[in-house]
């Protein structure tokens, strides 16, 4: 495959363009650098040379973004790009909207006339659990077919995406030039590569096995929980963490198995939840460290529960968790934040 990779400097792009080049395929990646990382860019074009090429863009610049893919003859997508925070998108919906919704339609279009017009074989976005809100009773752990009632701008913003891409699949296949299209909604993900080349740098840190980590190891003088009064065992929210390598691996499976013509949607995710406790929890174990906890009120748009049912992803695509201890995808963590004080420093 020739692959662009949208947002691939960030934490699960880069991991996509690693695999991708350790598999042997053409990657370009395309990243505004707003929260992602030029070293990582760096050490995969240095590994790998003559096979990837990073381009600093924006999304939205459609007139780069099909030169690139005409250039390069790039024939898949896979579209990581994008912000990302739920609080940060109650604070700033508009913001969210022009950048999740408005850039992503250029790049959309991008695709659509690049390459003589026939424009890419095949499609993979990036998309979220939070698409489904609270799941009503019954519906935990989460099915494909869970009602979609997003709390939060950031899960709107997915879910007008997914519909923009069904009705863009439907448009190819009625011009005969049909589309694979794969939407991956992901819950948590957390962990970083074994080789310790990549890991999870973000600025302004908002995931919650990094900031305990960054607890810790003395980063931060003590870290909350937002919510302990939920309906849950521990009063905590409860989430499905699954390993960055393994959501890769669902996005490669994916690039294989849909065929043209085919529109398809999984959850991935290892099929357990872990609360906020849990997971503090893991941290002091994997790290040997104790670190002060504060609680909080509960944040707007954050969802009570939220795990996924894995059944349609391993009968479909044959995909299947590796990683689903907590303790193991936290250590990966651990290890990489430890090799890299500062992040990539840049």
């Amino acid at each position: 495959m020739r692959v662009l990779v949208t947002g691939g400097a960030g934490y699960i792009g880069s991991h996509a363009c690693q695999r991708l080049l350790n598999d042997g395929h053409t990657v370009v990646a395309i990243d505004s650098l707003y929260r992602g990382h030029r070293a990582p860019m760096d050490a995969l074009s240095a590994g790998h040379p003559g096979r990837f090429a990073f381009i600093h863009a924006d999304i939205g610049e459609g007139g780069r973004i099909r030169a690139a893919l005409d250039e390069h003859d790039l024939d898949t997508v896979m579209h990581f790009g994008a912000v990302a925070y739920v609080g940060e998108s109650v604070d700033d919906p508009l913001w969210y909207y022009r950048n999740n919704i408005a850039s992503a339609i250029a790049l959309l279009e991008a695709c659509d006339t690049c390459r003589d017009g026939r424009g890419v074989d095949r499609f993979i976005f990036s998309s979220s659990c939070a698409t489904y809100g609270d799941p009503p009773e019954g519906m935990i752990p989460v099915p494909e077919h869970c009602p979609q009632h997003p709390t939060s701008p950031y899960g709107r913003t997915k879910l007008h995406f997914e519909h923009i891409l069904l009705d863009y699949a439907a448009h190819r296949a009625n011009q005969d030039r049909p589309l694979a299209l794969t939407m991956l909604r992901y819950f948590n993900v957390a962990g970083s590569d074994r080789t310790g080349l990549l890991g999870e740098d973000h600025t302004p840190e908002t995931h919650l096995i990094p900031v305990a980590i960054q607890a810790a190891q003395g980063k931060r003088e003590s870290m909350s929980i937002f919510g302990a009064d939920y309906p849950t065992p521990d009063g905590t929210c409860v989430r499905d963490y699954v390993h960055v390598e393994d959501l890769i691996d669902a996005h490669v499976r994916a690039a294989e198995r849909v065929k043209p013509g085919r529109a398809e949607a999984f959850n991935v995710g290892i099929g357990k939840g872990y609360s906020v406790r849990e997971i503090l929890d893991s941290v002091r174990r994997v790290s040997g460290k104790d670190f002060r906890v504060i609680e909080a009120g509960r944040r707007a748009g954050d969802a009570i529960a939220l795990y996924n049912d894995p059944t349609k992803i391993q009968r479909d695509l044959g995909w299947q968790a590796q990683v689903t201890d907590i303790d193991e995808i936290v250590t990966t963590a651990w290890n990489w934040m430890q090799a890299h004080p500062d992040g990539y420093g840049d």
